[in-house]
């Protein structure tokens, strides 16, 4: 471990894309429709039918992902963190091309719908076995999880009581390295600089370790919504 890893304060993971900072402005911008996304009444029943008819056909109808495609799980992922990256995606503060032509459909850029998409995910059970590496660095990646990481995802990275800081468990080995490598590469546009200088001091097989120990973590996240069966949210 060096100075910055030693220093590093931040969340260890953060699924985020490629970019520059965004300008003070737009942030502002973002930070607000989150806001009032995260006041509104969620629809779990409308949330499952705009999952089902936009974004199911890549992550899959029980929100599981495909680490063959680099797609993540959602199923069971943090309401407010979900809400936090459609929006992101809505107002170009996070980077995808695919997810750029999804929001960019009628009516999937209001904060309604991240609203109740978020919700309906975060309902969903998650995976039972996501796709992990090949264990030969699990007690690097445990150790500088539990050193630098576990302070904002938590000891078993169900993330914060806020729900901003992701879930990191329940996740694809395949997707966890890809993004690791892609915000230590300096190319992410919504996180901390601080996070993306802490990514890019990692080795390789400080990298690898770290992916794979979270892709064996298991279990729900704190906000799980229990479903009612005509697809309400419970308490």
């Amino acid at each position: 471990m060096n100075t910055v890893q030693s220093l590093m304060l931040a969340a260890c993971l953060a699924a985020a894309a490629v970019g520059s900072r965004p300008a003070q402005g737009e942030a502002q911008r973002v930070d607000e429709l989150i806001h009032d996304a995260l006041q509104l009444d969620v629809h779990v029943d409308r949330g499952r039918e705009i999952y089902e008819k936009n974004c199911a056909s890549c992550h899959g109808l029980k929100a599981h992902g495909d680490p063959n495609r680099g797609i993540p799980s959602l199923a069971g992922q943090r309401q407010a963190y979900v809400v936090k990256q459609l929006a992101d995606f809505s107002e170009r503060e996070r980077e995808s091309r695919n997810m750029h032509s999804i929001v960019s459909r009628v009516g999937l850029s209001e904060p309604q719908v991240w609203a109740d998409v978020a919700a309906y995910v975060n309902g969903l059970a998650p995976i039972g076995r996501p796709q992990h590496g090949d264990g030969r660095h699990l007690e690097l990646g445990e150790a500088i999880f539990r050193e630098q990481c576990s302070s904002c995802h938590e000891e078993d990275a169900r993330g914060d009581d806020d729900g901003f800081v992701p879930s990191l468990r329940n996740q694809h080995y395949a997707y966890l390295l890809k993004e690791t490598r892609t915000m230590g590469r300096w190319h992410a546009r919504n996180i901390e600089e601080d996070l993306a200088r802490f990514l890019n001091s990692l080795e390789e097989d400080e990298i690898v370790g770290l992916a794979d120990y979270l892709s064996r973590l298991h279990g729900p996240t704190k906000d799980r919504l229990r479903m009612r069966d005509d697809g309400s949210a419970g308490d």
